[in-house]
């Protein structure tokens, strides 16, 4: 692909500051302009196989193609229950024009929120939430969903599970409510980001735990934190061209890098409020800022903010959809990137997926 070369004025130019910081001691200028070299395509995608609308998306995926793209759904246009109780398949395949192939994972899933295409072209799904009292109570046979992670083929066999479905716990034999999951490229092993539990839970889980390509537990990354190395909801996780870990830990407002072993290499505040990341082979990383409000990250606008890992500056800026009903606008979660620099978003509060076609 095209690698990004964008000349701003040095007066826009804007540092990430690494340090061991927190979002209460945020001390970097808002990044909330730039220049924008894309096209918006809303709803690039449709449902043909079922006919039906989009349920909120949280993950997206190139395949090892370079073109086609997967996704995920929650199966109903309620955020909750999510897939509870519903037949329809969140696991979508695309062609490079956006027409559905295929589809998959009926019946498996509460809420369906990152994915992943490993080097073999497998597909790796991590179910970020377990079903409430209430909804069980409305569900009754739903109990053993959520909380878990499944590895299938592409015609959606399903070829491993980590965790257990409606268990939350710790591995090897549970896993807490996983936002998203990433292989090694080199030997294949599995990491997975913990959790997506209310950042007010006395409870909190942040971490990363990871399993060998067989899915036998290896070790734990981090713990639940403000510092280097810590994590308050790790919701997005890649790596880059080194095979260092790159982590959106979203509600410490920065984007943490981390040798494969966990060792903190540095951090960046600049990226945002940072809900989804993707990685390019310049090492060229896409991030979507889905949550930043005067209320939770103040001066900062949802979006979508194109930098690099070298330095951490900012170049490309993608503002939020608008919406009529919120000053703040919408942006998606989920991020991919294409062969082609073309950038995908899942969209959760507006649903589908966005493309934004590089010009």
């Amino acid at each position: 692909m095209r690698k990004l070369a964008v000349v701003i004025p040095l007066a826009c130019v804007l540092f990430a500051q690494q340090r061991g910081g927190t979002p209460q001691t945020d001390r970097v200028k808002p990044v909330n302009s730039g220049q924008n070299p894309y096209r918006v395509v809303r709803d690039w995608a449709k449902l043909t196989k079922e006919n039906r609308p989009w349920g909120g998306s949280n993950g997206v995926a190139i395949d090892r193609d370079g073109k086609s793209v997967w996704a995920v759904d929650r199966c109903s246009a309620g955020s909750t229950p999510g897939c509870l109780g519903s037949k329809a398949n969140p696991v979508h395949l695309f062609d490079e024009n956006g027409n559905e192939v295929r589809s998959f994972g009926a019946g498996m899933f509460v809420w369906p929120h990152g994915i992943h295409v490993d080097r073999d072209g497998n597909v790796w799904v991590a179910d970020a939430r377990m079903p409430s009292a209430d909804e069980i109570k409305n569900n009754p046979t739903e109990s053993k969903k959520g909380s878990y992670a499944v590895k299938f083929d592409p015609n959606g066999k399903v070829l491993l599970m980590l965790g257990a479905p409606g268990v939350k716990g710790n591995p090897p034999q549970a896993l807490t409510e996983p936002t998203d999951i990433v292989t090694d490229p080199k030997n294949g092993d599995v990491y997975v980001a913990e959790s997506h539990t209310d950042v007010s839970d006395p409870n909190l889980v942040g971490r990363i735990s990871v399993f060998n390509k067989q899915g036998k537990f290896v070790r734990t990354i981090g713990s639940t934190g403000t510092g280097p190395g810590q994590f308050r909801t790790p919701h997005a996780i890649e790596f880059d061209s080194k095979g260092r870990l790159i982590v959106a830990d979203r509600h410490n407002h920065r984007i943490q890098i981390l040798t494969k072993a966990g060792k903190f290499v540095k951090e960046y505040d600049s990226f945002g409020r940072t809900s989804g990341l993707a990685i390019d082979k310049n090492d060229v990383i896409y991030t979507t800022d889905s949550e930043s409000t005067e209320r939770v990250h103040p001066g900062w606008q949802r979006g979508v903010r194109i930098g690099s890992l070298k330095d951490g500056l900012v170049t490309i800026f993608i503002p939020p959809h608008a919406l009529t009903n919120s000053a703040d606008g919408a942006m998606g979660e989920g991020m991919a990137v294409d062969a082609a620099g073309n950038v995908f978003s899942a969209e959760t509060n507006l649903r589908g997926i966005t493309k934004f076609v590089r010009q």
